[in-house]
């Protein structure tokens, strides 16, 4: 499933590309996504992109007479290619630019979006409750720490909870626990701002080095013959069932919770 790197991946491989230039075209193959292509969507033929923005996993390019948001749901991806090349079968939209190329929108499960928004700004049902982004000055480990305060979830999924700080998925959320050196069943309420501090600085490196090491791929949005070959993980407990902890050399645990698997060092781990 495309995560927060992916989508920023995403981003910076498309931007170039769209940012500044006029859409010709906008032809829709398939609406029925997770929800229905609006027809507002084909209004924007004509209309130039003037940015491109992340926020959480959707992506926003804006224009003067409305906002496109996208969504790659948990199969997505978006291709800038020339529009000669053959549709897929999970194709279902694609934009053409004025510059000749066409960015297209390809989702087998059909789980993604392509949204209308009359204007940029957070306040839609699908942005307005986002907490911060992980890589930006409103997340702390004094918001963590009075946002936790009186919870008795796991702190793993404590966040993982999108409406606390998004884009910390699962593999993100193991890794950085990790480094951190803090259980991720533990209560939330149990983590003190010091342990909150070292997860907040964790988690911008895991998310940060997982960014960089996607911009080595950048060149994939340009392919037309598959996906975008998104960054190469680097774990260090994220599926390492029963091999030594790269630390103190103890077998990394699995468990499920949540119904995800979760991957920890019983000794690191406190």
């Amino acid at each position: 499933m495309p995560e927060l790197p992916e989508v920023e991946t995403t981003l910076r491989g498309i931007a170039p590309h769209v940012v500044g230039r006029k859409i010709r075209e906008i032809i829709v193959r398939e609406r029925r996504l997770r929800w229905p292509v609006p027809a507002e969507v084909e209004e924007l033929a004509g209309q130039r992109i003037e940015s491109a923005r992340r926020r959480g996993k959707y992506l926003l390019l804006r224009t003067a007479r409305g906002t496109l948001l996208l969504h790659l749901g948990m199969s997505g991806s978006l291709r800038v290619i020339d529009p000669a090349s053959p549709w897929r079968k999970h194709d279902h939209l694609a934009f053409q630019m004025e510059s000749g190329r066409q960015l297209r929108f390809h989702d087998p499960r059909r789980f993604g979006c392509a949204l209308f928004l009359p204007q940029d700004d957070d306040s839609h049902p699908l942005l307005r409750d986002l907490g911060p982004e992980p890589l930006g000055d409103d997340f702390s480990a004094d918001y963590l720490f009075e946002k936790s305060r009186g919870k008795s979830i796991a702190v793993k999924h404590f966040i993982m909870d999108s409406k606390v700080v998004v884009g910390v998925g699962n593999i993100y959320a193991c890794e950085s626990l990790f480094i951190a050196g803090i259980r991720p069943t533990k209560a939330a309420r149990k983590v003190t701002r010091e342990s909150f501090s070292k997860l907040v600085t964790a988690i911008r490196k895991v998310l940060s080095a997982s960014i960089e090491m996607g911009g080595t791929t950048l060149r994939d949005f340009l392919r037309e013959d598959g996906e975008p070959g998104y960054f190469k993980q680097s774990l260090r407990v994220y599926d390492r069932k029963d091999q030594p902890c790269l630390r103190c050399k103890t077998a990394v645990k699995r468990i499920v919770s949540g119904q995800r698997s979760t991957f920890f060092c019983p000794n690191c781990q406190k």
